[in-house]
């Protein structure tokens, strides 16, 4: 048995209904009339990953709670709407002072999605602390 089991349908037009693990259901939509499209999906998802990457790497470095950690990602596509860049722009609760991009490299380190990607579509991240 694999670790992820994944059965996408597409009755008809661009909507792909997945139903992950048995489990959780996931709408896409290449158009995005009825749901996210997969771009939108692969933003989101590279961010949700990277968050507690970011939290676990922080823990590395004796922040045990960093607070709240918002993410805001820009991500732009060519005129075939591929994606040919993706930007992450962070604000962290606590302030982490001169760790700061030591902790954001070991997040990338850590995150499934950052090492799944091809490099040139790793996240340029911009990351503010003690906000």
């Amino acid at each position: 048995m694999a670790d992820i089991e994944v059965t996408s349908t597409c009755e008809e037009g661009y909507t792909v209904e997945s139903v992950i693990n048995g489990e959780w259901e996931l709408v896409v939509d290449a158009l995005s009339n009825d749901g996210p499209s997969a771009n939108e999906v692969l933003a989101a998802d590279y961010a949700s990953c990277y968050i507690p990457a970011f939290r676990v790497a922080a823990d590395k470095h004796g922040y045990d709670d960093v607070g709240n950690i918002e993410v805001d990602v820009e991500a732009d596509l060519d005129e075939d709407d591929d994606l040919v860049s993706i930007a992450f722009d962070m604000s962290v609760e606590e302030d982490l002072g001169d760790d700061e991009q030591d902790i954001v490299e070991l997040g990338e380190d850590i995150c499934h999605v950052h090492s799944a990607l091809r490099e040139e579509l790793h996240a340029d991240i911009a990351i503010e602390s003690g906000v």
